[in-house]
């Protein structure tokens, strides 16, 4: 591995640690075994290094929950049983993973003092909404890029959602049953959750 990769991993791991506002690029230089020069001649900046770093960190969440191909659910599942199984996989993770959403919440909080921030994660949130859009409900973009959009960004709200309750108190937060009958509830289908 060279400086480049090693200065990636090294920004991961402290803001898994220190978190984003805290991390400075001597902690960064420290954890990588590299050298302050080399942020600047890999990366430009410090905080381009961070901003990658994190896009990584949530990309590397993504892959964990995704469907793994030896494990993909039928293309015949009926769309609520595929979203079940999703969330299920999603919250099922969220022990595990809680240093990265805990690192989510402090990155939405910069958002309206760090321009640069915002603008490194725009483009990635639009193709989270589609690897949402095909993970969760199975929706091809290049079929129908319309239906896949929309649905991916009612899973994005959704999951932030989610995170933030998970994070408050996990004893009431919501299971992927919780959110299929909800669901159903919202779009008028069988009346919600039947105790049978």
């Amino acid at each position: 591995m060279g400086h480049r990769e090693d200065l990636l991993e090294g920004a991961k791991r402290c803001l898994l640690d220190k978190g984003y506002a805290r991390t400075t690029a001597r902690d960064i230089v420290a954890e990588s075994g590299t050298n302050l020069a080399s942020i600047g001649y890999h990366y430009g900046s410090k905080e381009a290094l961070l901003n990658l770093a994190f896009l990584r960190l949530t990309e590397e969440w993504g892959d964990a929950v995704a469907e793994e191909p030896g494990e993909r659910a039928p293309a015949d599942l009926p769309p609520l049983e595929r979203f079940e199984r999703a969330w299920a996989k999603v919250i099922d993770s969220y022990e595990q993973s809680r240093p990265v959403w805990k690192l989510q919440m402090e990155i939405v909080s910069r958002l309206d003092s760090d321009p640069e921030l915002q603008q490194a994660l725009a483009g990635p949130q639009l193709e989270g909404r589609k690897g949402l859009a095909e993970g969760f409900l199975g929706l091809d973009q290049e079929a129908d890029a319309e239906r896949a959009r929309l649905a991916g960004t009612f899973c994005q709200a959704l999951l932030a959602g989610v995170m933030v309750q998970w994070m408050v108190d996990p004893e009431t937060a919501p299971s992927a049953r919780d959110l299929t009958e909800g669901l159903k509830i919202v779009m008028g289908i069988d009346g919600g959750r039947s105790d049978s």
